[in-house]
């Protein structure tokens, strides 16, 4: 039951990971038609950019971690079978 539904989280918590792909493809598209309409401000949008998508990655990096420690590193799976 344990296993089941750690599996089953981890699913639930890898749906965050659909936030994070709109967000930077959204960011990229205003990106490039930013610097489409003033091409010498081309650095400053890129590193705003490239900030904004790394703060956007953060949430899918952490529905991970919490995916990786459901399936793999769950003390609850330890205590199930010692009972």
């Amino acid at each position: 039951m344990i296993i089941a539904a750690s599996a089953l989280g981890a699913g639930i918590a890898m749906v965050a990971g659909i936030g994070p792909g709109i967000g930077q493809g959204y960011a990229a598209g205003k990106g490039c038609e930013g610097v489409g309409r003033q091409p010498e401000a081309q650095g400053d949008i890129l590193r705003t950019m490239l900030l904004g998508a790394a703060v956007a990655e953060t949430t899918g990096i952490y529905a991970l971690v919490i995916a990786l420690i459901l399936l793999f590193a769950n003390p609850l799976i330890g205590l199930y079978l010692s009972l």
